[in-house]
C-alpha cells in the first residue's frame, strides 16, 4: 500500500492528541496535513463513565481558543470553593482545617468536566479542521524512526509518514517504547476508585478533599447538583471494596462522605485503576516528541495530570509552529530540545511534589497528623499564601506559553 505523507503524525487521539492536533492546525495553517491514528473509535465512550477531569484556567483558555469550551460549559461545573482535612477513617468529627476561594482576579480557577463531554467537544473541534486526518480504530503495528522521517504501519497496512512524530499514546506508549526512551516508575500500592453521586444537599461549587490514612478521597462537583468521587485505597483493600454489592459499596462509601455535603442520594458505575508513577528519562529523540501520560504519570491527588499535558500541547504547538515559521526541521532534536527544556522541569517538579504529598498523608502516624493539621491550619490564617496556591492550581504561573495565555500561536 501507497504511503500517505503528513506534516506531523500524532499516535493516540484522547484528550491530549485531539487538543494537538486541532492547535496544530490553527498554528500551521490550513495546508498542514495532520494525522491522529488511535486504537478506539471516534466516538465519545458511552453509558455511564463516571471519570471526570479537572480543568484549569488556564487549560479552559486553551479549550476555548479551539472553539471546544462552548460545547464542554453546559457540561462543566465550576469550582467556587476547596475544603481540606485530614482525619483517620473512624473520626466522627473532620474540621475543615483549611478552606479557601478557588479564583483569580474574579477568574474561577478550576472547572470539573466529565471525560465524555470533553472528549465528544474535542471531537467536534477536530472533525471542523479539514486538514487533519483522525485515523480511528486503527491500531499500530510497526514505528519507523529514520534520520529524515517518522513512520506509523498499521495493522490494516496503511503506511502514515512526517517529520515529526508526537506520542501521545498514553502511559504504555509505543512510540516512546520504539524511540528507545526509558521512564523512571514506582508502584504506590494504592488503587484509584471512581464513581458519580447524587446529592439531596446543593454542592455550591464546593470540592472537598479528605485525606484519609489509606489516601486522599476527593468529591468534585458536578453539574446537576451530582459528584465525581475519586479516592485512593490500598489495593488489597480496593479490590475488597469494588468485589462489593450495591449496599456494601455505599456503606463504603458513606463512611468517608463529608457530612457537610449531606446525604448521598444515588450511586452511578464504578471504575478503577492502579496508581503508579512515571517519568519519561527524555521528552524527546529525534523525529519524536511525547506529551501527556506518554511523558509523565503523576499521582491524581491534585488532579492535575490532564492540566500538565495541556501545558504540554501549548509549549509543543508553540516551539513547532516558531520552528515551522523559520523554516527548520521541526523534527530535528535541536528543535524538539527547546520543548524537552521547557516542559521536563515543571514536570518532574509537579511529579514529585504531589509524591511528597502524597506520602505525607497517606497514614496515621499522630505525630505526622499533628505536624499535618498544625501546618495547614497556618497556611489557612494566611490569605496572601491562598492566593499564590490558587494561582498555581490555575496553571497561570511561570514562564506560560500562549495558548493557556488566550493567546494565538
Amino acid at each position: 500500500m501507497a504511503q500517505r505523507q503528513a506534516d506531523i503524525l500524532i499516535a493516540g487521539g484522547g484528550s491530549i492528541g485531539l487538543s494537538l492536533a486541532a492547535a496544530f492546525a490553527d498554528a500551521l495553517g490550513p495546508d498542514a496535513r495532520i494525522v491522529i491514528v488511535d486504537k478506539e473509535s471516534a466516538q465519545p465512550a458511552q453509558g455511564d463513565d463516571p471519570r471526570a477531569y479537572a480543568i484549569a484556567a488556564a487549560s479552559q483558555r486553551l479549550v476555548a481558543s479551539l472553539e471546544a469550551w462552548d460545547d464542554v460549559a453546559a457540561h462543566a461545573e465550576p469550582v467556587t470553593s476547596i475544603d481540606i482535612s485530614d482525619s483517620s477513617l473512624g473520626d466522627a468529627f473532620r474540621p475543615r482545617l483549611l478552606g479557601y476561594d478557588n479564583r483569580v482576579d474574579d477568574e474561577v480557577a478550576t472547572y470539573i468536566v466529565s471525560e465524555q463531554a470533553l472528549r465528544g467537544a474535542l471531537l467536534r473541534a477536530v472533525a471542523k479542521r479539514p486538514g487533519i486526518t483522525l485515523a480511528a480504530g486503527s491500531r499500530i503495528a510497526r514505528v519507523v524512526l529514520e534520520s529524515g522521517r517518522a513512520a506509523l504501519e498499521l495493522e490494516t497496512g496503511e503506511v502514515f509518514v512526517a517529520p515529526l512524530l508526537v506520542a501521545a499514546d498514553g502511559r504504555g506508549s509505543m512510540v516512546r517504547k520504539a524511540a528507545g526512551i526509558k521512564t523512571i516508575d514506582w508502584d504506590y500500592g494504592q488503587t484509584g476508585i471512581v464513581t458519580t453521586v447524587g446529592l439531596v444537599k446543593p454542592h455550591g461549587g464546593c470540592a472537598v478533599q479528605h485525606f484519609l490514612p489509606a489516601g486522599p478521597f476527593a468529591i468534585l462537583p458536578l453539574p446537576g447538583n451530582r459528584a465525581c468521587i475519586t479516592w485512593s485505597e490500598t489495593t488489597a483493600r480496593a479490590r475488597e471494596i469494588l468485589a462489593m454489592d450495591e449496599a456494601g459499596f455505599r456503606r463504603e462509601l458513606e463512611a468517608r462522605f463529608s457530612a457537610r455535603l449531606g446525604d448521598i442520594d444515588s450511586i452511578g458505575a464504578r471504575a478503577s485503576w492502579p496508581l503508579k508513577m512515571h517519568l519519561a528519562r527524555s521528552f524527546v529523540a529525534h523525529r519524536v516528541a511525547l506529551a501527556g501520560d506518554a511523558a509523565h504519570g503523576v499521582h491524581p491527588l491534585a488532579g492535575q495530570g490532564l492540566n500538565l499535558g495541556l501545558r504540554d500541547v501549548a509549549a509543543l504547538v508553540e516551539v513547532i509552529a516558531d520552528a515551522a515559521r523559520l523554516g527548520l526541521d521541526i523534527g530535528d532534536i535541536s528543535t524538539l530540545e527547546r520543548y524537552e527544556r521547557w516542559r521536563r522541569t515543571d514536570s518532574v517538579m509537579s511529579a514529585f511534589a504531589f509524591d511528597a504529598l502524597n506520602r505525607l498523608f497517606s497514614n496515621d502516624s499522630t505525630v505526622l497528623r499533628t505536624i499535618r493539621n498544625a501546618g495547614l491550619g497556618v497556611v489557612d490564617r494566611m490569605p496572601q499564601l491562598k492566593d499564590i496556591l490558587v494561582k498555581e492550581a490555575a496553571g497561570l504561573t511561570g514562564d506560560v506559553p500562549r495558548l493557556l495565555r488566550g493567546l494565538p500561536v
